[in-house]
């Protein structure tokens, strides 16, 4: 069962809560990564679903995700757990993650940090190109954060 830990910081120009109301706009961070396609708020900052869509190989993934928030430091934290299966291809997903502010001097240094679990079919394909996959979103979404928290 191919599984990483992540984890990467970021440091921009902008305030904590300026950050926090980015950040949480799910509908926009949500833009910011490829493989996500719909995004439906259930509740805010509780829960949303939300469908990953790619290619791994010769397999079309289009897995639906349940993504709960599991923890809550309005303004400062939210970590949530992000699971979710593709039938067709036999593939389950678990993403559990934090996002972290902390404030500095003229600015916040945003960190986000978590695991990763894929089990099944595309697990087939080996941890290393599912490791690419993963570094992609994370390289997507912190260009899109720095350039949307650095304007």
């Amino acid at each position: 069962m191919p599984s990483e830990n992540f984890e990467r910081s970021l440091t921009v120009g902008r305030s904590p809560e300026e950050c926090w109301g980015v950040l949480t706009e799910v509908g926009t961070v949500a833009g910011w990564v490829t493989v996500v396609g719909e995004v439906t708020e259930v509740e805010h900052l509780a829960a949303y679903t939300a469908v990953l869509t790619d290619q791994f190989g010769p397999f079309k993934l289009h897995a639906d995700l349940d993504i709960t928030v599991t923890d809550l430091d309005e303004g400062k934290s939210i970590s949530f757990r992000a699971k979710g299966q593709d039938r067709q291809v036999a593939t389950s997903i678990v993403v559990d993650g934090t996002l972290a502010l902390e404030p500095g001097d003229g600015g916040t240094t945003i960190h986000v940090d978590g695991k990763w679990n894929v089990i099944g079919t595309v697990a087939t394909m080996g941890s290393g190109t599912i490791r690419k996959k993963a570094d992609t979103i994370m390289e997507e979404f912190f260009t899109a954060a720095a350039a949307e928290l650095n304007a």
